[in-house]
């Protein structure tokens, strides 16, 4: 009997021991000396939205369309345009994007073939591929006016720069208004600066068509230069407005009242 009680009172001090060892050597018995990891949280990786787009309803003193004066505002335009616009743009992955739009032309400077005020409707369809600080844009667009339309195939490329310069080749390949088919090549830039909220940019371009492009002959079609500005109002919502000069050669658009003339617009922008 004492063996089987020393057994117990054995076995009952090698358990107080180990007790009391795990207890010394518990985090608890070094507080204020040790230290315990934590794992930080890890941000959920935001992806690009599938779908993005640009509403605008802009008005304009001028239409423009490559330096040429379409309404022959010249210097004594006396009238605005309504040029509503939207685009749309699908994130295909990979850099490779699907891009869908309409443009159009309000005004009453004629009897619409498309009814009420509306002048034209532009369409397009295309993609758009951005590698590194390139971006390659592929468009074809409908431009539907005067009971016809006039059809456009456009490449850009664009490089992300401080100078944002971009090479644009813009080709007229079918027309059911009398066109003659061509081409006409505009080089740009369009540097831009940070003030506060506010984004101002400059953009300058310069253009060469082919020959009857627009009616004259083949060689430097115009050059512009421009200042706009970008003012937030909202989320999503900007205010738009800005300037631009033209000089566009006689030459080669003959058709323009003005050879040299300044055009400027005002709009909101909504991006989502």
């Amino acid at each position: 009997m004492k063996s089987l009680i020393n057994k117990w009172n054995n076995k009952l001090v090698k358990t107080s021991c180990v007790l009391a060892a795990a207890a010394l050597l518990s985090p608890a018995a070094f507080a204020g000396t040790m230290t315990s990891k934590t794992v930080e949280p890890v941000a959920p990786v935001e992806e690009d939205p599938f779908v993005t787009g640009t509403l605008s309803f802009i008005a304009d003193t001028h239409f423009i369309s490559y330096g040429f004066d379409v309404w022959g505002g010249g210097n004594d335009f006396d009238d605005v345009l309504f040029h509503p616009s939207l685009e749309l743009v699908f994130n295909l992955g990979g850099g490779l994007s699907a891009i869908i739009g309409t443009w159009w032309d309000v005004n009453d400077k004629a009897e619409s073939s498309i009814g009420s005020n509306v002048q034209e409707i532009d369409v397009w369809a295309g993609l758009s591929y951005a590698t590194g600080p390139v971006t390659f844009t592929l468009l074809y667009q409908e431009w539907i006016y005067a009971g016809d339309a006039e059809r456009i195939v456009d490449f850009k490329v664009a490089f992300d720069h401080f100078l944002a310069p971009s090479i644009l080749v813009h080709g007229r390949v079918d027309n059911g208004l009398g066109l003659d088919n061509g081409v006409v090549g505009v080089l740009g830039i369009a540097p831009s600066i940070e003030a506060g909220p506010v984004t101002i940019s400059f953009p300058i371009t310069a253009a060469a068509a082919t020959e009857d492009f627009h009616g004259g002959d083949a060689g430097f079609a115009y050059a512009s230069a421009g200042v706009a500005a970008s003012i937030p109002l909202v989320e999503h919502v900007n205010l738009s407005l800005g300037v631009t000069g033209y000089y566009t050669n006689d030459s080669v658009i003959p058709t323009n009242p003005d050879d040299a003339f300044i055009t400027g617009f005002a709009g909101i922008v909504v991006t989502f």
